[in-house]
């Protein structure tokens, strides 16, 4: 009987989903997105993603670029990190034990679970190197394993960092060893109860003393009561040396990537916002991360636009809340970020790219691309630039989704892709 009612509800969101054919244009990006008025209504549209094989595809990327798979048949590749001496750390896994709540909740897992990889959580990390420069990684090899659904990478203090799905560790590191040494060491715990949202985003200050770990909340807009999101929606600053933490900036609903912007050091996130307001709220955003700064979640988005879903109202709360910096459009579900360098070329040079693993909520699906945020003068300037695109075909079927992106001091762009299990690097021609 339950699994009947399971599939009627199924049956009902996707007739509900193939009504309606939002357009892509009715998305606001930029510093100054023009939102529209909230939607309410007994489910949100939901599409299911159908993956297939790349096949002899690959993603496309700008003239001039050239696009290869330096590994592939992963464990579920999330975000990765280039050590000094070039190699790269790949974080392999899957987390959260949250329970569903509602029947929505039942209708989206397994509609979220068909745009899934089928792969078992890897659990690792797995070590990629390149020893002659060639551009092929001919090593591949696990350095870590038996961790806890690793997301977040960092290096510093002669140490690689990870963030767990519930707790910071570290490794002692020699330059060109293949293998951790030895078990982790524990930095802290990290929340780990119920985790909605499992996913641990991790960076470190310039000088090492600090690490950045993003927590998001325990769900959509507070459903579960705010006693299960104490320390959760917020960015963690973390004593490297002590483990000693305290609440960076707060009402973050889902940071899923940080990093520092060269040069000043400021802290940038990307963050997952709320659902179930319309296909076009509330945007997933880009955003430096103020010290003491509300962002608004569960109270308010965007600002001061008050959601009353999240009960009790909170008007101290919403009249402190700041906005984001720039609108990369709802639902996108951005989960990397990193910083580009003038080896990059010309157009590429000065701004970020960001993974956006793509919508399941909207009819017209978003996301599914790897794109560019041009900066100038330190902000972010202009309309979004694809960069790698296709990972989601004109056919409606999905070969790919990205996850992290990292740039590559050698100015290659790494991209994790948790669909097809496999990294790709996006390269100048020269």
């Amino acid at each position: 009987m339950r699994n009947t009612h399971a599939l009627t509800a199924l049956s009902m969101a996707l007739l509900l989903s193939a009504c309606g054919g939002e357009a892509d244009s009715t998305q606001a990006r930029g510093p100054d997105p023009k939102l529209p008025d909230p939607q309410r209504g007994l489910l949100p549209s939901m599409k299911i993603a159908e993956p297939t094989a790349w096949g002899d595809q690959k993603p496309a990327v700008p003239e001039g670029f050239s696009i290869t798979a330096i590994a592939s048949d992963l464990n579920i590749p999330r975000q990765s990190i280039v050590l000094p001496n070039g190699d790269i750390i790949v974080a392999e896994g899957r987390g959260g034990s949250a329970a569903k709540l509602k029947p929505k909740d039942v209708i989206a897992s397994v509609i979220k679970a068909q745009g899934n990889t089928k792969v078992k959580s890897g659990n690792r990390l797995t070590l990629l190197r390149d020893a002659d420069g060639d551009g092929k990684y001919e090593l591949k090899t696990v350095f870590a394993e038996n961790l806890n659904a690793p997301y977040g990478l960092a290096f510093a203090n002669g140490k690689l960092y990870v963030a767990n799905q519930d707790a910071l560790v570290s490794f002692d590191y020699q330059e060109g060893q293949t293998k951790a040494s030895g078990e982790p060491t524990k930095v802290t715990d990290l929340p780990s109860a119920i985790n909605h949202h499992w996913t641990k985003a991790l960076t470190a200050s310039p000088d090492g003393r600090f690490l950045y770990v993003g927590i998001g909340s325990n769900s959509n807009v507070t459903e579960r009561g705010m006693e299960v999101e104490i320390d959760r929606a917020m960015v963690w600053q973390i004593d490297a040396a002590t483990g000693a933490h305290k609440p960076y900036a707060t009402g973050l609903r889902n940071p899923t990537a940080l990093a520092i912007q060269p040069g000043t050091g400021q802290l940038w996130t990307v963050v997952n916002e709320r659902d179930e307001l319309g296909p076009d709220l509330v945007p997933d955003y880009l955003t430096s991360v103020k010290e003491g700064a509300f962002y608004g979640w569960p109270y308010s988005y965007w600002g001061q636009n008050v959601d009353t879903r999240a009960q009790p109202q909170n008007p101290a709360k919403v009249a402190a809340a700041i906005k984001p910096d720039y609108s990369l459009g709802s639902h996108v579900a951005a989960l990397g970020v990193s910083f580009s360098i003038p080896a990059m070329g010309d157009k590429f040079a000065d701004g970020v790219f960001v993974g956006e693993h793509g919508s399941w909520n909207r009819d017209n699906p978003v996301g599914y691309k790897v794109i560019f945020v041009p900066f100038s003068n330190g902000r972010p300037a202009g309309e979004p630039v694809d960069f790698a695109t296709g990972f989601r075909g004109a056919d409606g079927k999905t070969r790919g989704r990205p996850v992290g992106v990292t740039v590559d001091p050698k100015g290659a762009l790494i991209i994790a892709d948790d669909l097809a299990n496999t990294i790709w690097r996006v390269t100048r021609n020269k």
